[in-house]
């Protein structure tokens, strides 16, 4: 079931982009290309520039050289959907409110985009949970309300910024499985900022691997196995994890 659109996704094109603040450089001649209903996962050291990559995408910011494109009509913002690193749900609105508020962003009105929110919570394990305040959620369920606010507009470009960096080790590894059954349920182009290695080999099509500050592409690799066949043992994937180690080092 596709919550708003029937679109899988649309290409996605950075072409030499720079950016910098005052004399400091955050991005330098980054050029990357998703396709279509692709997932790509971005890594990198600590303030090589992945967020802002994100934010160049959402047209929250614009490069100082170079070019970004969604290859669909209008401003790039219209296709693209941003999840950042913290969940920002409203205190004082329940679960369903804080996932139909993009849709009231747009437009819908309220009692409408409640109903078509109120669906998902029992296919994203939160039945039930319709009513709670966020204060009342753990943070797994407030990722996943997140996620559900991100996805409901049916935008074909989804852009998530560190999504499980504050959860502990054994929510993450539960929220990076129900993610890769969200995105095979739910498909779009996806571009997924993480500094977990094994996070963005388990989730991804293809990893792209930054420099330090400032980012560029240091190395692109190909995540050949399907989602639901990969885990952290697998030797494939081990081989993978060292080469962008390696990198990294």
């Amino acid at each position: 079931m596709q919550t708003a659109s029937t679109s899988l996704g649309t290409q996605v094109q950075v072409r030499g982009v720079t950016r910098r603040y005052g004399s400091v450089a955050a991005l330098e001649d980054v050029s990357l290309t998703v396709g279509a209903g692709q997932v790509l996962a971005v890594v990198g050291p600590s303030g090589c520039g992945k967020s802002t990559l994100l934010e160049l995408l959402a047209g929250l910011q614009e490069p100082d050289a170079g070019t970004v494109t969604v290859d669909a009509p209008g401003e790039r913002r219209d296709h693209c959907a941003y999840m950042p690193q913290r969940d920002l749900l409203l205190p004082w609105r329940d679960a369903v409110g804080n996932a139909a508020l993009a849709l009231e962003c747009q437009g819908v009105p309220r009692a409408g985009a409640r109903d078509r929110a109120r669906p998902l919570f029992e296919r994203f394990g939160l039945a039930e949970f319709e009513q709670a305040r966020p204060a009342e959620l753990s943070g797994g369920m407030r990722q996943r309300v997140a996620f559900m606010r991100t996805l409901l507009p049916g935008r074909p470009v989804l852009l998530l910024d560190e999504p499980f960096g504050a959860l502990d080790a054994i929510t993450r590894g539960s929220m990076q499985r129900w993610l890769a059954g969200a995105l095979d349920a739910e498909p779009r182009t996806v571009i997924l900022v993480t500094h977990d290695v094994e996070e963005a080999l388990l989730l991804s099509d293809r990893v792209a691997v930054l420099s330090p500050r400032p980012g560029r592409v240091v190395a692109e690799l190909e995540v050949p196995m399907p989602r639901a066949e990969r885990t952290v043992s697998d030797p494939s994937l081990l081989e993978l994890r060292e080469r962008a180690m390696e990198v990294l080092r």
